[in-house]
């Protein structure tokens, strides 16, 4: 039988989820209060200022549910507001504050350092590789 250590998939969700937790620590280390999910969403919005709950849904692997609550933080932090939306009132608008978008800027710094430390060892050609390979994965399981 096949070592989870051999399987190139246990190896990828392993890797996304020790990075995670190494973010979030120096996060926490450098003072900051937002959680990589909370960083995640925000930079998603700023990133498609029209996007719906359902499609940052997808874009953040969240159901919902938990987005909503995400959502919810990020409001009662100042981070983000909610409008309704004038074309259709059943829906509400997104938008990131000023305060949202500086703790983007400010997190910025330490995102670089993580992604750095993470990435340490791994030359240009490694990496463009890697992106290669993933991106197949990614077409072939769509």
């Amino acid at each position: 039988m096949e070592k989870l250590s051999n399987i190139i998939f246990y190896n990828i969700d392993y890797s996304i989820r020790l990075y995670r937790m190494f973010a979030q620590k120096k996060l926490r280390e450098n003072g900051f209060k937002i959680t990589i999910d909370q960083w995640l969403v925000i930079k998603c919005i700023l990133e498609n200022p029209t996007i719906t709950q359902h499609e940052l849904s997808e874009l953040v692997f969240k159901d919902n549910a938990s987005v909503t609550r995400i959502i919810d933080l990020l409001i009662k932090a100042g981070y983000l507001e909610k409008e309704t939306n004038p074309e259709d009132r059943r829906k509400q608008m997104l938008h990131v504050t000023e305060t949202g978008e500086a703790i983007i800027k400010n997190v910025h710094e330490v995102v670089l350092q993580n992604r750095s430390k993470a990435l340490n060892g791994i030359n240009q050609e490694e990496l463009e590789i890697a992106d290669t390979v993933l991106r197949k994965i990614i077409a072939n399981c769509k």
